[in-house]
């Protein structure tokens, strides 16, 4: 796993993963809802999409739309096992653990606070 300084450092070099923004929309949600709750929802949404051994659907489990943790996941390279095995240094295979579940909601939070 990656510092925040270092991982972020690599996102903004990345074209692909720098150009992901929240829509007003989910601003709005994110502002309305505060960002304890917003974790809170990414925590769950990483324990039950990410977190096994086995995803059927690994690579498109994450949206692109519709919620700010999911542009989020994008942006932050913590939306697919594959990502996370390129970006985090996390292998794909096994179930994450729980101190590697909250790294990756701990790097989406980052994300959201400065988005």
């Amino acid at each position: 796993m990656r510092t925040l300084d270092a991982l972020f450092l690599a996102l903004e070099a990345s074209k692909f993963r720098s150009s992901f923004k929240l829509a007003s929309k989910d601003r709005d949600y994110l502002h309305s809802k505060g960002l304890p709750v917003v974790t809170d929802h990414a925590r769950d949404f990483v324990a039950k999409r990410l977190a096994p051994a086995d995803i059927a659907n690994d690579g498109k489990q994450t949206p692109f739309r519709g919620h700010p943790v999911f542009v989020a996941q994008h942006a932050t390279a913590c939306c697919c096992r594959g990502c996370l095995e390129q970006w985090h240094q996390i292998p794909h295979g096994r179930a994450l653990s729980m101190i590697e579940q909250e790294y990756v909601v701990n790097v989406i939070a980052h994300w959201l606070e400065r988005a």
